[in-house]
């Protein structure tokens, strides 16, 4: 079993900056067997919607054409945490975001995952 925790979130203004945390804890077998990991997002009325995601070691990363340019994806293998840099923030990036892993796939649906965190909310006032 594996647990996500996210941090980071909270209220800024449009055109600042967040960093989104998400520590991984759990056995680490189950953490090495990790394929990929991602960041999904999901505002009040909407779907959940798969923002950026990176294969382990970060051979490929993926980015949703809404956050291209404005967002990077990023690992500290040795400390088991996956970040979101948010820069440029807009008042449509407000939303839940959700960090989760899965054994397989490429983590930009979250259809498939393995394993969710709980979520941090992010507010961007205009």
């Amino acid at each position: 079993q594996v647990q996500l925790v996210e941090s980071g979130g909270g209220s800024v203004q449009a055109g600042g900056s967040l960093r989104l945390s998400c520590a991984t804890f759990g056995v680490t077998y189950d953490i090495n067997a990790i394929n990929c990991m991602g960041w999904f997002r999901q505002a009040p009325g909407k779907e959940r919607e798969g923002v950026a995601s990176f294969y382990t070691g970060l051979s490929n990363t993926y980015y949703a054409e809404s956050v291209k340019g404005r967002f990077t994806i990023s690992q500290d293998s040795a400390k088991n945490t996956a970040y979101l840099q948010m820069n440029s923030l807009k008042p449509e990036d407000t939303a839940m975001y959700y960090c989760a892993a899965a054994y397989r796939g490429d983590c930009q649906r979250a259809y498939g995952m393995d394993y969710w965190g709980k979520g941090t909310l992010v507010t961007i006032s205009s």
